[in-house]
């Protein structure tokens, strides 16, 4: 039986060659695939709350890179597909550029533009256009390494400025850099959180507050891509034994382990 597709993007650029990146050229012929073979989008939060979870697509952003913006919804306006933005709060309208551990070594040279955040009169504009907007944290922290008085303000503190700034319920949050666990799992509930975007390795689990998703980076090109979304390689990452395939030299090159970050 099929099962929804999350895909998460982070920026799009035509030549910018980090791992997190990838042009408007692919996301289109990407998102053009899946709805050619029925999948039919919808946002993030949809796909977890409906009791109807056949062939559902929500197309996801995390960091709120100017370039999705600028790149991103133009592509998807054509389509007619809606999205899901994740905006880590503290950064937005703060700077310009967007800051934490992973994108720092972007900063000081010749792509350090791509780097730039999105202002909340964009984001409130993609609200507008029919986007949901999620938290995906304040200050974008490995959510498992903080103690619980600081997770719980970076939850809080999150949701309040999306709701505040953007005038309704903020409830869906994206872990930065997919990383979560039970615990970090129950405090987004408990914050008032109904769904959680997460990147796992393995596919199997259908918890709301960690929802899985496939992540799509710089590596992705049509054949990995179409490899990826393959129902074979969706059963094979739904399987309790993925952790011990995903480590076979094929698959691993495959699914995007051969030294690259993908998901």
């Amino acid at each position: 039986m099929p099962v929804p597709i999350v895909l998460c993007y982070h920026a799009l650029s035509p030549s910018w060659t980090a791992d997190i990146s990838t042009t408007p050229e692919r996301l289109e012929r990407q998102v053009r695939l899946l709805l050619g073979r029925g999948y039919r989008a919808v946002r993030f939060t949809e796909v977890v709350q409906s009791p109807d979870r056949g062939k559902l697509l929500a197309v996801t952003f995390d960091d709120a890179f100017a370039s999705v913006a600028r790149h991103g919804a133009p592509v998807l306006a054509r389509l007619g597909v809606p999205a899901t933005l994740f905006v880590p709060t503290d950064h937005v309208d703060a700077g310009g550029l967007l800051q934490w551990p992973g994108i720092d070594r972007w900063r000081g040279g010749p792509w350090e533009q791509e780097l730039e955040a999105m202002s909340w009169a964009e984001v409130a504009a993609l609200q507008r256009s029919g986007w949901e907007i999620g938290s995906h944290t304040g200050s974008h922290p490995h959510l498992t390494t903080v103690d619980d008085g600081a997770l719980d303000a970076e939850l809080v503190r999150s949701k309040a400025a999306c709701e505040q700034r953007l005038e309704g319920a903020c409830t869906a949050i994206a872990y930065p850099y997919g990383d979560v666990d039970a615990r970090v799992a129950t405090a987004a509930a408990r914050a008032g959180y109904a769904a959680g975007a997460a990147l796992p390795g393995r596919l199997g689990d259908r918890d709301p507050m960690r929802w899985p998703r496939t992540g799509v980076y710089q590596v992705d090109d049509e054949r990995r891509f179409r490899l990826k979304v393959s129902p074979a390689m969706t059963t094979l990452r739904r399987s309790p034994a993925w952790g011990a395939i995903r480590e076979w030299g094929p698959v691993a090159r495959a699914s995007g382990r051969s030294g690259q970050q993908v998901d």
